[in-house]
Order: structure tokens, then C-alpha cells, then sequence
């Protein structure tokens, strides 16, 4: 076998369908490639199972990886436990907690990238970012550089994305990286993030991920129609994908496409059926609540 052949990542269209966010095309694709060796083999049911989990089939998680499989994988049976069961996150998180604090756990990329991701989705950033800087994983520098623009620290975040291009430029983490950069930057950089967006669905095809990405773009320059036309694109792809209906939401409400308030309430209601915890809906439920509390107070003084 050439170089050149060995070269050859048999694993690219499976990996890039799961960042693009094409996640039953990531399924497929493992499910059709037998991978030569058993390190491949696990890698490849990595992102098998990432994407089971990015699609709330937590079952199938739960049911294949048992006590036997291997260590990388453990990390998704604990990941998929803590999003199918509510109940029992608080308890997940302490475990959690005390294997962050095994450096043995660290040395398994795949428990990283799952501790953070629990962290994360407990609002608990320094915590993620402490389990990240364990490596400098592209796939961890991703996630740092998200992180940062979650918090409204742009300029940490340029540090990653510098860091992630010395890596590899042109890997697809890094030039969607540069885009949510652009996004968060604003003004001129919207448009050169549509271009990045455009060029990766011209190149792989495209996913709820990037017609929501281009929708967002167009969002923030005053596209409006531009903008309904990629997130009814969006959601042809993906009818329960949270950020297509939350910025579907928002767009019923903008410019001159404004839309009745019901449309925008019907949009709520199926993000609230299926995605009741999404930061969205508990920082909304929180508002909502305090904005109650303060109605009555003012109800009683007057």
C-alpha cells in the first residue's frame, strides 16, 4: 500500500457528517465502513454513538455499552445516562467531580470531551474549561473557543481559534470555529461568515447545523427573507433541531416578515415538548417567573 494510502482517513466522512451536525448520515456511513484495525473500530463507534446521543436515542447508548466495552466508550454510557435521566444528574455530576480529579480519567480524550459537555449543560464553564485544557485536542480547542463566546470573552476566544488553525486550518472544526468567531464579531464578519458556512454545505452537502449557521448571518445583517428561506430549509432537515425553532421563533417577530404572535408561541411550545431543559426555556421559565413575582408585588402596592 502507497503513502499516500495510508494516509487516507477512512473515518473523514463519518467524523465531518458529525460536526456538520448531518447526524443520521454519520450513523450510516459507520454503519457501512468496516475499519481494518481495532483502534479504528473503536473510533468509529465513538462517533457512532455521539451521534445516537445527539439525536435523544439514548437507549441505544445505554443497551450496547456495558461494564465489558471499552474505556473510551464508557464515558458515552455516563453522558447519554445524564441527559435520559433527570433524576439522576445531580448525582452524576458528583461522580463526575471525583474522576475530574483522577488524572487517569483526563488521559481518555473521549471522558473530556464528555465531562464537558456535562458541565456545560450545568452552566458550570470554568469547570468545563479546566477538563478541557487537559489536551490540546482540536476537538478541545472547539469547544474552549465556544465556551469563551458563551461567556462574552471574544478575545480568549481568538486565542483558541489561532491555536485550533495552527493545528490544521482547513479541518471542518476549525473553519466553523472561525465562523461562530465572525458571528460573535458582528458587522462585516457576518458576511464572511455565510461564506464559510456556504462553502462547507457546497462541500459536504448540507445539515440543519449550517443552514441554521447561514440563518443566523442573515439574522444579524436585516436578511430577513434570506434568513426564513435557509431555516425552512433547516428545518426540512431537521423539524426538532432547537436552535432552527428557537431562531424560527425569532425571526416571526423581525423586519417586515412579522408573523401573528401565535406562530411564534407554536414554535415555543414544541421547543418546551422537546427540549424542556435547554438553556433557552430554563433561562425564559426563570424570567418569566421573576417577571410574575414582580407583578404581583406591584398588584399588592398599588
Amino acid at each position: 500500500m502507497s503513502r499516500q494510502q495510508n494516509d487516507v482517513d477512512i473515518l473523514f466522512d463519518v467524523k465531518n457528517s458529525y460536526y456538520i451536525g448531518n447526524f443520521q448520515q454519520c450513523i450510516n456511513e459507520a454503519q457501512k465502513i468496516k475499519p481494518p484495525t481495532p483502534e479504528l473500530q473503536l473510533e468509529r463507534d465513538v462517533f457512532l454513538y455521539r451521534s445516537y446521543i445527539a439525536q435523544k436515542k439514548y437507549r441505544v447508548v445505554l443497551d450496547e455499552i456495558n461494564a465489558s466495552s471499552p474505556s473510551e466508550l464508557q464515558p458515552l454510557k455516563m453522558l447519554a445516562d445524564y441527559f435520559a435521566n433527570k433524576g439522576r444528574r445531580d448525582s452524576i455530576v458528583t461522580a463526575l467531580d471525583g474522576q475530574v480529579n483522577n488524572s487517569s480519567s483526563l488521559q481518555n480524550h473521549m471522558f473530556v470531551i464528555a465531562a464537558a459537555m456535562i458541565y456545560c449543560h450545568e452552566k458550570s464553564y470554568e469547570a468545563a474549561l479546566r477538563v478541557l485544557h487537559s489536551d490540546d485536542h482540536l476537538e478541545n480547542l472547539a469547544m474552549n473557543l465556544q465556551i469563551y463566546l458563551r461567556m462574552d470573552r471574544v478575545d480568549l476566544a481568538r486565542k483558541e481559534l489561532k491555536a485550533m488553525q495552527e493545528k490544521d486550518e482547513d479541518n471542518t472544526l476549525s473553519q466553523l470555529a472561525q465562523a461562530w468567531l465572525n458571528i460573535s464579531m458582528g458587522g462585516d464578519k457576518l458576511q464572511d461568515a455565510y461564506y464559510i458556512f456556504q462553502e462547507l454545505i457546497d462541500k459536504y452537502g448540507s445539515s440543519a447545523v449550517l443552514l441554521n449557521g447561514q440563518a443566523v448571518t442573515c439574522i444579524g445583517q436585516g436578511k430577513w427573507d434570506e434568513a426564513e428561506g435557509s431555516l425552512q430549509e433547516a428545518m426540512d432537515k431537521d423539524a426538532n433541531c432547537p436552535d432552527v425553532l428557537i431562531n424560527t421563533m425569532v425571526l416571526t417577530q423581525l423586519g417586515n416578515s412579522s408573523k401573528p404572535i401565535e406562530v411564534a408561541n407554536r414554535y415555543q411550545s414544541q421547543l418546551k415538548d422537546s427540549h424542556a431543559d435547554h438553556i433557552f426555556i430554563t433561562d425564559y421559565a426563570k424570567k418569566e417567573s421573576e417577571f410574575d413575582a414582580l407583578a404581583r408585588r406591584f398588584s399588592v402596592a398599588v
